[in-house]
């Protein structure tokens, strides 16, 4: 089989007229599922916490289907810090700390300034624990780094 342009020159395959496409497609190659906790919609928010992942699986994309890239980009929305509690403790570090938020479920790590915090736990998708490290007297930023970048929110921990 031959391929040609309108004016009947043939294309080749390195000549194909196609450019690459700012949002490619991609195809699920196992099935995934969504998580959500069976309270979910019918109480508080605080109420789900004890939950990270959700208790609830229902089918969010079968293998074989073709999703854009910003489709999946959707799914991993980047976290968001609204408090650190508490927000002072000693030098000395050791202070368990509970960052509050949204989509803190994919953070990977927190930094105190420019150290990294230890014992993270995931406790859902809105609090997260870790532990503060050692640092010198005075307001850090806390840095929560997860599959969307690192979000900063400036002076939000104090070292006495």
């Amino acid at each position: 089989m031959g391929l040609y342009n309108t004016a009947g020159a043939r294309i080749t395959k390195a000549a194909f007229p196609a450019t690459d496409a700012p949002d490619p497609l991609k195809r699920v190659t196992a099935d995934v599922y969504s998580t959500r906790h069976h309270d979910q919609g019918t109480r508080p928010s605080d109420t789900r916490d004890s939950v990270p992942e959700g208790s609830i699986k229902t089918l969010l994309y079968k293998a074989g289907t073709i999703l854009r890239q910003s489709q999946i980009d959707a799914l991993f929305p980047p976290a968001t810090v609204a408090a650190v509690s508490p927000a002072t403790g000693p030098a000395a570090g050791g202070t368990v700390v509970t960052i509050t938020g949204t989509n803190l479920d994919g953070v990977a790590s927190v930094k105190f300034g420019s150290a990294t915090g230890t014992d993270l736990k995931v406790l859902s998708a809105g609090r997260i624990q870790v532990t503060t490290p050692a640092g010198t007297a005075g307001a850090v930023s806390v840095v929560v780094a997860d599959e969307a970048g690192n979000v900063t929110k400036s002076n939000a921990y104090t070292y006495a």
